[in-house]
């Protein structure tokens, strides 16, 4: 029997989140996750930390405003996975009118009072973002915004939770919370072993399950209701040289993204489907594939088709039920339900967020607790997520230090460590002397020291946690590669083929 401060159920951004936050306040937390981290919606994103240029539209400045503000902090608290990109929307006749972008592009950039360059008019006949367009487009608007590693931003949050004392328990299912006195009395299930804990406070941050969990499992009533929404996204090979991501209209109203991925791989999504109430295992059907190839295609000169994509995946987001008509329509921002009287322990539910907004969700959730507790003040604005403490030298300057201290790790190699684990580099490469050190090469540029390191330091336990969320190797692995990674972790490779 274990007791703790704060339970919470869910380890997807916001758990893991609000789990760094608590334990740095002094609680001591439990965090329990049914699988992997940032197993389900936190690794399904489009991979932005951003304003959210549409919500404009929906008049939900509020939320813009925030968003932006979060998005400048996140530059500063984790550089290495928080990075600026220049973003291309050309202007179609027939869309949305040139006047309402202009208007809309202003308000973004005054609402961000950001160190990011401001949007600019191109014209895409003589500027190398049309190069890759076809003939007839002429009129863009260029401007900022940041690109991230969703995974990696979670794995982040829950390192830091465990370094300030945090539980951290993946595959762990909460399978029955009643009140008892003035506590949660947890029933956990993991693998074959069951255990009771107990907590004064429980935080239901199961994303698209946080109905389930509440309705099964807690028999609890919840004000407000979800709504969940599938998005789904292709990934093919790059479209373009350039740097720069398209933000494209489609015809139906909708807006897509186009982003370079990975280097050698552009990202295309999203989309937006209601899936009613079953949150388990999403994957993007063919006509999502079919829809993305061709708005991607009505833009670029080389037509994008299904038989080019190399990987989709899809995530349901847990949106407030807000009565909109439209998935496309539903509010991104979120809400905190608070069940309980006076003298019986808390239930706090978390419906809705987005990835940007989740170091501020966490605040919120924190502040509805305290009366419940005596917490420090609130602190995560000002320390770096963990690796993020590159200072001034920017990561290029980390780059160039690894590659100077370890002169056998290639450009490519150096970078990939860098933007992934920013100083915590040195807990992988610190050690080693010469190549060889680094061990077997497993798949792409994966060696054994960073596999060890992701197994004992960032919970990983299957080929897949490797491969698709701590790195996104599994783009470049090919079957041997793959082999040789089960075989590391002791898979048959019949098992996993």
């Amino acid at each position: 029997m274990t007791e703790f401060d704060l339970a919470i159920a869910g380890g997807g951004i916001n758990g893991c989140g609000i789990a760094r936050d608590a334990a740095g306040r002094g609680l001591k937390v439990l965090l329990v996750e049914q699988g992997d981290l940032g197993g389900a919606t936190s690794s399904a994103s489009t991979k932005l930390i951003h304003g959210g240029l549409r919500y404009l539209e929906h008049y939900e400045f509020s939320l813009v405003r925030k968003s932006l503000a979060e998005r400048e902090l996140l530059m500063k608290l984790a550089p290495h996975l928080v990075r600026p990109m220049r973003f291309v929307l050309p202007y179609v006749k027939g869309d949305r009118p040139a006047w309402m972008l202009r208007a809309g592009f202003w308000l973004y950039d005054r609402l961000a009072y950001s160190s990011l360059p401001g949007t600019r008019i191109l014209d895409l006949a003589d500027d190398p973002a049309g190069v890759p367009l076809k003939p007839g487009f002429h009129l863009g608007f260029e401007y900022s915004d940041c690109t991230t590693d969703d995974s990696r931003l979670v794995i982040l949050n829950a390192i830091g939770a465990r370094e300030k004392g945090a539980d951290i328990r993946i595959h762990t299912r909460l399978t029955s919370a009643r009140r008892e006195d003035d506590r949660w009395k947890l029933i956990l299930q993991a693998g074959g072993t069951r255990e009771v804990a107990y907590a004064r406070a429980l935080v239901n941050a199961a994303g698209p399950w946080v109905m389930r969990i509440n309705d099964v499992i807690l028999r609890q009533s919840s004000v407000h209701h979800v709504r969940l929404v599938k998005g789904s996204h292709i990934v093919v090979p790059r479209l373009h040289a350039h740097e720069r991501a398209y933000f494209f209209q489609n015809d139906d109203g909708r807006l897509i993204f186009a982003i370079p991925y990975q280097d050698q791989f552009t990202l295309i999504g999203t989309t937006e489907v209601d899936v009613g109430d079953e949150p388990d295992l999403p994957s993007a059907s063919a006509d999502e594939i079919l829809y993305l190839c061709s708005v991607a295609s009505r833009y670029f000169r080389s037509p994008v088709e299904p038989s080019k994509v190399v990987w989709n995946y899809a995530g349901v987001r847990p949106l407030v039920d807000d009565g909109s008509g439209s998935a496309d329509d539903v509010t991104r921002d979120f809400t905190i339900d608070v069940e309980g009287k006076k003298n019986e322990p808390p239930l706090v539910s978390v419906l809705g967020g987005k990835l940007t907004t989740y170091r501020r969700l966490a605040e919120a959730v924190l502040a509805k607790l305290n009366k419940r507790f005596v917490m420090r003040e609130r602190w995560t604005a000002d320390e770096p997520l963990p690796g993020g403490d590159i200072g001034e030298r920017g990561v290029p300057g980390l780059i160039a230090e690894i590659m100077e201290r370890h002169p056998y790790i290639a450009e490519p190699h150096a970078r990939r460590l860098a933007y992934s684990y920013g100083t915590r580099v040195w807990k992988i490469v610190g050690p080693t002397g010469k190549a060889s050190d680094l061990g077997l090469r497993l798949a792409g540029n994966l060696h054994q020291v960073e596999l060890d390191y992701l197994r004992n330091e960032e919970w990983a336990r299957t080929p897949d946690d490797v491969l698709w969320r701590r790195t996104k190797l599994g783009l470049v692995t090919g079957p041997a590669e793959m082999a040789s990674l089960k075989a590391a972790f002791g898979v048959a490779v019949s098992e996993a083929s």
